[in-house]
């Protein structure tokens, strides 16, 4: 349901929101739409936040593949609960849950006279990666079904990991649609190894799975204006012996640039929008 709209960085945008497909207990999910102009259908893609929420460097993103012809939806899934940061420890969200916001914005998609229901992608950062490969995962359908969720045919057609989270638990299932992952060599706060043996081990079993290892750069590699800094309160499994916490985060230009190239190579390719 469109309930506002809004001026954004400089381009207009939708607040939109849907339920997603939580059983018994659906939730109302808030969102922003960035849409190209004309009618359409337009290839889409849904936009899934990491630990701190939506940011600034999300809603770029957001106004990015809307320029490049896609329908772009940031879902909200902290203040849709009203939540802020799920970073800190001792906070969290069952995992259940954001899953079941891609599977409701992917319904909203579907729904809309502007989106080719046949050509909607996924793509996520740190927290919301995790989401993102799940939602193309065949054991992650198979489970959610059982709970009675099913993902609306023909589900999302490819999906994409910023230094995404979780890798260790997908490692040994199995993707079904092409997966695109992106991560910094010196990512302290989700481990590029447990990425890289995700991506060897899936493509054994057939899967289509891409990983671009970056060099030097850490987690936020892609937030322009970020500065190279250790965040000593952000919950961190992998964070160094005797330590709960602490990550390091900062911008890398060329890892950035790069990966606008690939993610829209990716999508052209796998949703036909333009590179």
């Amino acid at each position: 349901m469109l309930f506002a709209t809004l001026l954004l960085a400089g381009c207009a945008t939708s607040r939109v929101s849907f339920d997603n497909v939580t059983p018994g207990a659906p939730v109302r999910v808030r969102a922003e739409e960035f849409r190209p102009q004309g009618h359409g259908p337009f290839p889409a893609v849904v936009l899934m936040h990491g630990c701190h929420g939506v940011s600034k460097s999300i809603r770029d993103w957001g106004g990015w593949f809307r320029d490049h012809g896609y329908v772009a939806l940031v879902v909200d899934s902290w203040t849709s609960r009203g939540l802020g940061e799920q970073c800190s420890p001792g906070v969290d969200v069952p995992n259940t849950a954001r899953f079941d916001d891609a599977i409701g914005a992917l319904r909203w998609l579907q729904a809309q006279p502007s989106v080719d229901r046949e050509r909607i992608g996924i793509i996520g950062w740190s927290n919301g990666g995790a989401f993102s490969m799940a939602a193309v995962n065949g054991p992650t359908a198979e489970r959610a079904r059982r709970r009675g969720v099913e993902i609306p045919p023909p589900g999302y057609r490819a999906a994409v990991g910023v230094y995404p989270g979780a890798c260790q638990s997908l490692t040994n299932e199995l993707s079904v649609k092409p997966v695109l992952i992106l991560i910094g060599a010196d990512d302290d706060w989700t481990d590029p190894a447990e990425c890289q043996a995700l991506a060897a081990r899936q493509r054994e079993k057939g899967a289509d799975v891409t990983i671009v290892v970056y060099p030097g750069a850490v987690h936020y590699f892609d937030v322009d204006g970020q500065p190279r800094v250790f965040l000593a309160d952000v919950e961190n499994r992998n964070a160094a012996s005797g330590r709960c916490c602490g990550a390091t985060v900062g911008f890398d230009a060329a890892a950035n640039a790069d990966a606008h190239q690939r993610v829209g190579e990716f999508f052209a390719r796998h949703l036909g929008g333009r590179p």
